[in-house]
Formats: C-alpha cells, structure tokens, sequence
C-alpha cells in the first residue's frame, strides 16, 4: 500500500490565477523600473548592469515563492517556472529603459 501511486488532481479558479498573475505582472515591473533606477544611480555599466538585473528578478522571485509559502505555492500559482521567466524581456526593456535614463541624469549631465 505504501507503493500505491498518489494521483493529486488540482482544480485551480481561473478567474483567481489570473487576478493573482496581473498582480505579480504589476510589481515585476515596478521591479524592473525600480532595479533599473538603482543600477543608474549606482553607475553600473555593462555586464554588471545586466547582472544586477538577473539578481533583482530573481531575489523578486524568491520572494515572492516565500511570501505565498514555500510548500502552498501551488495554491496560488501553476507554475514556479512560469513565475520566474514571464514577460522577462519584456521587464528587461523597462529595466534598460530606466537605467540609461537615470544613468544619464546622473553621472552625464
């Protein structure tokens, strides 16, 4: 009995993930806007731009999985995967978008 295959099925309201992906899309990209000003009033330049960017979505995401529980975050979610990589390129054209902005106003001009 203790080798019996658990099939756990799921039902999921698509009405409440969609709610709940919106409002992780909303905060990705004040994420993005925010990580992207902090990398120009820092002066990053470079590959350590990008890389301040992977860190900044990443320790979002983490955050994310820890605030909605790391064991019930299928309750909230489909996906981890899914969490971490939608719309990156997207936020990251924010990201740069900010980042030479306010690079610009502060250490060009």
């Amino acid at each position: 009995m203790a080798n019996k295959i658990k099939n756990e099925f799921v039902a999921y309201s698509e009405p409440a993930i969609r709610n709940n992906l919106s409002i992780v899309e909303y905060c990705r990209t004040s994420v993005a806007a925010v990580s992207g000003c902090t990398a120009g009033v820092l002066g990053l330049t470079g590959l350590y731009g990008a890389l301040f960017f992977v860190i900044a979505v990443t320790s979002f995401w983490f955050m994310l999985i820890f605030k909605a529980g790391i064991d019930s975050w299928k309750k909230y979610f489909i996906s981890r995967k899914s969490l971490l990589l939608n719309g990156i390129f997207g936020h990251f054209f924010t990201y740069i978008l900010c980042w030479t902005f306010i690079y610009g106003m502060v250490h060009v001009y």
